[in-house]
């Protein structure tokens, strides 16, 4: 302010040329010629700092979008970013021009709706990634979002089943521990309602795996007696189970804090988390559709008595005995107490080399060749790959 009142006086003072004034005071002759003009309109107070915010704002947006902004943001528990709330504009307002995501943040963010996130290292994908899925029930995941105490003390232990391709959120049940009996209750009840999937991935935890050969547990077992594929990912590496992983964290956001009184008000939170993640909640990867408008059930009925699996003509049939011994040619092979009465394939690779299948997984295999004369026994070595 002060270089300015300087510069008009020795304007006014005429004491150089007004191009070399200016060079002097180190501005434009435009700059000079607006200093001059607005002390000769307004005195010294036309020389003070004017916003520089335009008169008119033809493209602000307008107060109705503004509110709906905030609306669809802090409606029900479910807090939904730009780009979802964009979409839901969109259908709002079909014959309005919808603001851009960055003026959806910034919207929020003025209303102090958006809290800034710690930046996370991300990890390297696996090049082992299982495979995807282009269609419903091509594969479902299962995993069991970690357990937290209700307001009453007890624990709760979410079990979540997703179909991959679509998103849909098939199951959302809070139980009381990973039994096998509730677990393998909630899968029924699913296959009832919806078919059955082609593949089921989860991770290698209990009840959907063990240390059994194949990693077979009681529940993947069943899974292969009726057809269906079980998929583990690779310890360690929750990113190849990454839409169900992303899932969770919303869940977790928006029905568990704060944790319901008791287990049945906990399920009402998870059945109202569930229709509103299917029915209502836009999705990226759907081209912001939902869940439920590309979700449909499988063609594969759930059959209430469990056909026996079939095998391969070239294939020898044993059957495992109520130890888990499998005997082949007078010779005993332990193969899982887990697998006592069911039907085993055993196919020759080599000259007395065999691998021993259950459905679609190979357990291990043996050679003939090496049999433990004092004990009449042959040893099952594992093989890779499981499936």
């Amino acid at each position: 302010m002060d270089e300015k009142v300087l510069f008009v006086a020795d304007y006014l003072r005429q004491i150089d040329s007004f191009s070399g004034l200016c060079r002097r005071y180190g501005i434009s002759r435009k700059t000079g010629y607006k200093l001059v003009e607005r002390y000769q309109q307004q005195g010294v107070d036309g020389l003070e700092e004017r916003s520089r915010r335009p008169h008119r704002q033809p493209a602000q947006l307008p107060y109705a979008v503004q509110q709906s902004i905030l609306e669809l943001r802090q409606r029900g528990r479910q807090e939904m970013g730009p780009k979802k709330i964009q979409a839901l504009l969109k259908r709002r307002y079909p014959e309005q021009s919808v603001p851009s995501r960055t003026t959806i943040y910034n919207v929020l963010k003025r209303a102090d709706l958006v809290k800034p996130r710690q930046q996370r290292r991300r990890v390297a994908p696996s090049a082992s990634v299982p495979r995807t899925a282009d269609a419903p029930n091509e594969l479902w995941s299962a995993d069991f979002k970690g357990q937290f105490l209700t307001r009453d003390g007890q624990w709760c232990y979410p079990l979540t089943i997703m179909d991959h391709a679509s998103r849909y959120l098939l199951a959302c049940q809070a139980l009381p521990g990973t039994r096998l009996e509730q677990t393998q209750a909630v899968f029924r009840d699913l296959f009832r309602q919806q078919g059955l999937p082609q593949r089921l991935r989860t991770d290698n935890g209990v009840p959907f795996a063990s240390t059994a050969c194949g990693g077979l547990s009681r529940l993947s077992i069943w899974w292969i007696r009726l057809g269906i594929l079980p998929e583990r990912i690779a310890p360690g590496r929750p990113q190849q189970n990454g839409r169900h992983e992303r899932m969770h964290r919303t869940l977790k956001r928006d029905a568990t804090k704060p944790p319901a009184a008791h287990a049945k008000a906990q399920q009402r939170c998870f059945d109202d988390f569930l229709g509103q993640y299917n029915t209502q909640r836009p999705h990226e990867a759907l081209a912001q559709q939902t869940p439920a408008s590309i979700y449909s059930a499988s063609i594969r009925p759930y059959p209430e008595r469990l056909p026996e699996i079939r095998y391969a003509d070239h294939l020898g049939l044993r059957r495992v005995c109520s130890t888990g011994l499998l005997y082949w040619r007078g010779r005993a092979i332990y193969v899982s107490y887990l697998l006592a009465g069911e039907q085993i394939g055993l196919e020759q690779i080599d000259d007395g080399v065999w691998i021993v299948h259950f459905g679609p997984v190979r357990l291990g295999q043996f050679d003939e060749r090496m049999a433990d004369s004092s004990r009449n026994c042959l040893t099952l070595k594992k093989c890779y790959p499981c499936v």
